[in-house]
């Protein structure tokens, strides 16, 4: 499964678009003629937020020269079980419960567990998280062999 993810540049206009609706982006990619873009709010994102953003993204797109020729725009929220993208979401939701998929040396593994801590503020993008799966139990995992983690909903 690929996602493209989207130059820097772009990735910073589509933020000051979020950030101008009063949110925060959380991701944004292209796949399958799709560009899903991810929108978070302190409060939830509405479908106020979402449609504001996409107004906005599309008229952008309109007039950049992107690369990827038709598409279908999408503007979500992360939904229950989000996925953890950034070093700080994982800061962010440290003690929730998270399955994590990632590849260490020895082969891929997916663990469900509650998330005991995030990677430290400045360690960039080369941090690692834990994960307790038991009192006695937890793997420590690197952030660049995390494949996906996503939120747990806890109903």
């Amino acid at each position: 499964m690929t996602h493209a993810k989207l130059d820097d540049e772009l990735m910073a206009e589509f933020a000051a678009v979020a950030e101008s609706a009063g949110c925060e982006l959380v991701d944004a990619r292209f796949r399958g003629g799709m560009l899903r873009v991810v929108l978070d709010h302190r409060d939830g994102v509405t479908l106020e937020h979402c449609q504001t953003v996409s107004k906005q993204v599309s008229a952008l797109l309109d007039v950049a020269d992107w690369g990827r020729g038709r598409y279908t725009l999408e503007v979500t929220s992360p939904g229950l079980d989000r996925e953890l993208v950034r070093p700080a979401d994982f800061r962010r939701f440290a003690g929730s419960l998270i399955k994590v998929t990632w590849q260490p040396p020895d082969g891929k593994r997916t663990v469900v567990g509650t998330l005991a801590a995030g990677p430290a503020e400045d360690a960039g993008g080369q941090g690692e998280i834990e994960v307790r799966v038991g009192p006695e139990e937890s793997y420590h995992i690197a952030l660049q062999s995390i494949q996906i983690a996503r939120l747990v909903p806890e109903l």
